[in-house]
């Protein structure tokens, strides 16, 4: 019988309590990774979902004001180029970046203004008003508003029947008694209202939404954008990263990341991973207060099998490493098994909510061997004062009671 030996014959011997220790330490390592990896999965999950409510980056051309004023009276500020973009380049150098995976979608706007009277065969017809029209690619503009509440359906969806159409915002639709299916004209070219949108408090209520293409083809505007936006995701990387090398691909350019936005977005995703780092602490600081009672009450038990081993010569670091050797002992096995068991477990957790859209997570051999260290060195502290107060033990005062 030796130091290694000890041990295990010890938690043969208590397998009961063995087992037990080692069962609170199993669930609590896996209930530890699983909450790390689907919190995780759940932030990513998050913030691509956040991105359906609004851009976070904002790239327009750099434009010259200039402030009019005569005999004291301020005029205002006078824009001395409107300034666009152009459409097709802008969009290749901003999907170009070295974080381009981080970029969601990249949404073009090119704003005109037309004068737009009642719809084709209105019964009351309404006075030309100057109305926005907004050109937007259609595929990339609804990923960024799907809060958008749409009567009717989009241009060039399944029951548009014209590839000229257009959404109405609620404002402009009751101004001039838009509906689904209402024929106006912008331009000299006769337009489909396929949609209205709900009212949404925004710009977008008092502007006509249609295809850029069109748009640009419509006012000779040939490959124009008024500006763009972009939904970054900013869970991997800093967002002054990403408009750093937004500036850098497009010189010249007024490229401004929306302050508000990203923090508003930040926050919900480290909330969820907040609130599981949180949980797991206190399911480690309750696994780590089962192993010091448990550790205690066997230096209890083991009074007379402390005092002979210090009798037949086990020094008080000997006796301190037989009980340390035990924790040791359980902390890799329950490291081991916690680690596989949590993993599946969060596999199994993701797939109930569905979490298809977002990569789960990859099983690490690396994240395994940290795992069971770390639990491994956790236990081994939770049973240092235990194991201190069993060195303790004098020899005599252990064998007076055989």
């Amino acid at each position: 019988m030796n130091i290694l030996t000890i041990p295990l014959r010890c938690a043969r011997k208590k397998w009961l309590r063995t087992l037990s220790l080692f069962c609170i330490f199993t669930l609590g390592v896996a209930s530890i990774v699983a909450l790390r990896e689907v919190s995780a999965v759940v932030g990513e999950s998050l913030e691509r979902k956040l991105t359906s409510f609004g851009a976070n980056i904002m790239v327009s051309p750099a434009r010259e004001t200039l402030t009019v004023s005569y005999g004291g009276l301020p005029l205002g500020d006078l824009l001395l180029d409107e300034g666009h973009l152009p459409h097709a380049d802008t969009a290749r150098r901003i999907r170009s970046i070295e974080f381009n995976a981080n970029i969601a979608a990249v949404a073009p706007k090119l704003v005109t203004m037309a004068r737009i009277g009642s719809p084709v065969g209105a019964a009351v017809p309404v006075a030309p008003l100057p109305v926005a029209v907004v050109g937007v690619d259609w595929s990339e503009e609804l990923s960024l508003k799907g809060y958008w509440a749409i009567n009717g359906s989009t241009p060039g969806g399944a029951t548009s029947k014209t590839p000229e159409g257009a959404l109405a915002g609620h404002t402009v639709a009751a101004r001039l008694g838009l509906a689904p299916g209402s024929v106006v004209h912008v331009n000299g070219h006769a337009v489909t209202i396929t949609g209205v949108i709900g009212a949404t408090g925004s710009d977008d209520d008092n502007v006509l939404l249609a295809d850029i293409g069109f748009v640009q083809r419509s006012f000779n505007l040939p490959d124009k954008a008024s500006f763009v936006e972009v939904a970054a995701l900013c869970a991997g990387c800093p967002i002054d990263d990403i408009v750093a090398q937004l500036r850098a691909a497009l010189p010249g350019q007024d490229i401004k990341a929306l302050r508000h936005v990203v923090e508003q977005r930040m926050y919900s995703v480290h909330f969820a991973q907040h609130l599981a780092l949180v949980v797991s602490l206190v399911i480690l600081l309750t696994a780590c207060a089962m192993v010091v009672m448990s550790m205690l009450s066997a230096v209890n038990e083991r009074r007379r099998e402390i005092g002979i081993l210090r009798s037949v010569g086990f020094s008080r670091f000997g006796v301190f490493t037989v009980f340390a050797s035990e924790a040791l002992l359980v902390g890799v096995a329950a490291g081991l098994v916690g680690h596989l068991a949590g993993h599946g477990l969060a596999l199994k957790v993701l797939d109930l909510l569905h979490m298809a859209d977002v990569a789960p997570p990859v099983f690490s051999p690396a994240a395994l061997a940290l795992t069971t260290g770390g639990i491994a060195a956790v236990s081994v502290l939770a049973a240092a004062f235990p194991a201190w107060k069993a060195s303790r033990v004098e020899p005599a005062a252990a064998l007076v009671s055989l």
